[in-house]
C-alpha cells in the first residue's frame, strides 16, 4: 500500500467478511461482547435495508 509519503509498504489487509469471520472465531470469552454487539449491529442494518 502506498502511505502519504508516497513510499510503498508492504502490509496484511481483510475485507469486511474476512474481519467478521476472524471476530466470530475468537474462542475466547472475552470476545462475547464484542461478537454480541456486531450482531446487533448486522441486525439493525438488516432491518433498515428490509424496509427500503
Amino acid at each position: 500500500m502506498q502511505s502519504s509519503d508516497g513510499k510503498f509498504h508492504e502490509t496484511d489487509v481483510a475485507d469486511t467478511e474476512q474481519l467478521f469471520r476472524l471476530i466470530q472465531s475468537i474462542p475466547s470469552p472475552k470476545a462475547e461482547h464484542f461478537k454480541v454487539w456486531i450482531a446487533n449491529v448486522a441486525h439493525e442494518r438488516i432491518g433498515k435495508l428490509s424496509l427500503s
